[in-house]
């Protein structure tokens, strides 16, 4: 069942002349691997991947990201106004939602959603281009451009169906002068909406019935069909962009100087506040947004969201802590400020100890943890960068094996990491979906239908089918300046081709030089 929905949610990146990547062309999949030297846009691209998730992603529909004009007036600039044949269209759909299942757009209602977002590609690339700039801490986002580049960047998303029937493709031009977004709905790539099942749908169903059973010809029939317009339209947009709309969160790569200082950053932050009306505040360095983003959740992380949480019937964390960490994460609150302070608490202890004074493996996967047990829920997206940091490779091979896990449960996961051990781990983990369902059996071929997980040896045989993980491979390049971007496979010997043999076999090399000179045999 997660294979179907993984796929139908299938999303393709195309990134040219951004940051150091002349280009890149990557599915994102429920597991998604970057490897490479640094500096090579591995970081870069996680940051505009999360960017994307920003704008089109929610927990809440509808979501009300900064709308263009015309999609908060959709008779405006569009050059087709309402008619009757768009109220007509709406009543047909309104007598079908609840005898069918799925609901397809009509052709009226889709030429004018076509008409709305062409309108608005300024508007719309400008609101996009914030984000990005916003998440990466730049004020002007063509500082993004490649610098060897002569060319604006180029980001194209492409949402492709199960069954490659059809696409939806839209895509994001950024200039120094402008930035501008444009999606293709083309004619044999239906939007498709199912009333029955999907909750986020609920204002769309009541929109609709203002729309459709107000008084005919009465402006105020005509304000109701502009604001069903104006939602039916981000809901086009929102399921163009594929797994783009799902909710993602970021855990940067310096998380864990991040909680070590929190505690720092917020007393500064709560005194500059507390003095700001005594004298001018100075100005302050700008974060970026990953940065900030990550900073505010922990300080609400465990405060009650604004609309309760789906319930989950088991801690996402508690697997890590046992596996990893070897005792649990806390979370406490300052009786001054009522700010969160963490701790830990090592098993068979009975008291805690304040983060900071904990191992570095500690407080790197703390924030794993915390974010599993209170933020992250199935049907949304992890982004971890370096998970390999400050772990022993016996703890990087076993915390791979716990993201695996994630992905089975239904969280897409996106990484950045330098570990031959991660992909290494990753590696067996995909070789063992070939393996028969029963051990000594023989397999019949169809991997895609066996199960993620099995029992071998009273342990956990985890597996995840190859088409349900993505490598890609960072490569720096002379002729264009930059990196390319390609995706790797397993090899004959079942592994990743990474390039750390090089490294490996550059070493025995030296090894062995030394060795003769060291034994009097160096030519």
């Amino acid at each position: 069942m997660l294979v179907k929905v993984f796929m139908e949610d299938f999303i393709q990146l195309e990134v040219k002349d951004f940051g150091p990547i002349v280009e890149a062309k990557i599915d994102l999949r429920p597991l998604t691997v970057f490897i490479g030297p640094s500096n090579t846009g591995k970081s870069y691209l996680a940051i505009l991947i999360y960017a994307l998730h920003r704008y089109f992603g929610g927990d809440y529909w509808p979501r009300q990201p900064r709308l263009p004009t015309v999609l908060r007036h959709p008779h405006k600039g569009t050059g087709n106004k309402i008619s009757e044949m768009h109220i007509n269209a709406l009543a047909d759909m309104q007598e079908r939602i609840n005898t069918e299942e799925n609901i397809v757009l009509p052709d009226p209602i889709m030429n004018q959603i076509r008409s709305m977002l062409a309108a608005s590609k300024n508007e719309l690339g400008d609101a996009i281009g914030d984000e990005i700039g916003r998440c990466f801490g730049i004020g002007e986002i063509g500082s993004l451009i490649r610098k060897a580049s002569k060319k604006d960047t180029s980001i194209v998303l492409r949402k492709g169906f199960a069954d490659d029937s059809a696409s939806v493709e839209s895509r994001l031009a950024i200039g120094m002068q402008e930035t501008k977004f444009v999606t293709d709905i083309g004619a044999n790539s239906p939007i498709c909406i199912d009333f029955q099942r999907d909750q986020s749908t609920e204002y769309l169903r009541h929109a609709m019935m203002e729309a459709t059973l107000v008084a005919p010809k009465s402006k105020k029939r005509d304000f109701f069909v502009q604001r069903l317009l104006r939602a039916l339209a981000n809901y086009a947009l929102r399921d163009a962009t594929g797994s783009l709309s799902l909710s993602a969160f970021y855990l940067p790569a310096d998380r864990t100087g991040v909680m070590h200082a929190h505690n720092v950053v917020v007393n500064a932050l709560l005194e500059n506040a507390s003095r700001a009306g005594l004298r001018p505040t100075t100005p302050s360095p700008m974060l970026s947004g990953i940065l900030a983003d990550f900073l505010e959740q922990l300080i609400e992380i465990d405060s009650p969201p604004p609309r309760r949480r789906r319930r989950v019937r088991y801690d996402l964390g508690e697997k890590i802590e046992q596996a990893v960490l070897g005792g649990s994460v806390r979370i406490g609150r300052s009786e001054v400020i009522g700010h969160p302070q963490f701790t830990y608490r090592p098993k068979g202890w009975k008291t805690d100890l304040p983060l900071a004074n904990t191992s570095s493996m500690v407080s790197e996967l703390a924030p794993v943890v915390l974010y599993l047990r209170h933020v992250v829920r199935p049907g949304n997206v992890l982004i971890i960068e370096e998970p390999e940091s400050h772990l022993h490779p016996a703890m990087q091979v076993e915390f791979t094996r716990q993201l695996a896990m994630l992905v089975h449960l239904g969280i897409r996961v996106i990484v950045t990491t330098h570990s031959e051990w991660v992909l290494e781990t990753l590696a067996n983990i995909v070789r063992r979906s070939d393996l028969p369902e029963s051990l000594g059996e023989e397999g019949n071929g169809n991997t895609s239908e066996l199960p993620f997980s099995r029992r071998k040896r009273g342990g956990e045989d985890l597996n995840l089918p190859s088409h349900l993980v993505g490598a890609w491979r960072f490569q720096p390049k002379q002729r264009p300046k930059g990196s390319v971007i390609s995706e790797i496979s397993l090899d004959e010997s079942g592994l990743y081709p990474t390039g750390f043999d090089d490294v490996a076999i550059e070493l025995h090399h030296d090894w062995t030089d030394i060795s003769n000179r060291q034994s009097g045999n160096a030519p």
